[in-house]
């Protein structure tokens, strides 16, 4: 997907072109993070939706729940989530900044090897 150390550093215009695909790839996963989190606090927390959004996406972001759950299976299912988010927060950072981060350090290697 990226290029080479001994290839040259990608023109800004697929540059931008990547970097633009990998964050469309992390809003992608947090919207779907999100509906699954809306889901489950509708279904088995019996929440209302508005309800269901606030809790979901509060725990995506690290905040916390908000709502108080009485059911075994949707205390499970918000454990369950809260480790789930924890994950898609660092995939997701990892998918938008791979890019910016590898041309950092491609460049670097270039600068590098042209003073050898």
């Amino acid at each position: 997907m990226f290029e080479a150390r001994h290839e040259q550093l990608l023109p800004r215009r697929h540059f931008y072109r990547r970097l633009a695909r990998s964050v469309s790839l992390g809003l992608l996963l947090i919207f779907f993070s999100l509906v699954l989190g809306m889901l489950g606090y509708h279904q088995l927390g019996k929440l209302q939706w508005v309800d269901a959004f606030l809790n979901a996406s509060m725990i995506l972001s690290g905040m916390g729940p908000v709502t108080e759950l009485h059911s075994t299976a949707a205390k499970l299912f918000a454990g369950c989530y809260a480790i789930y988010s924890g994950i898609a927060l660092i995939s997701t950072a990892g998918l938008v900044f791979a890019p910016v981060i590898h041309r950092l350090l491609h460049r670097y290697h270039l600068e590098d090897d042209e003073k050898r």
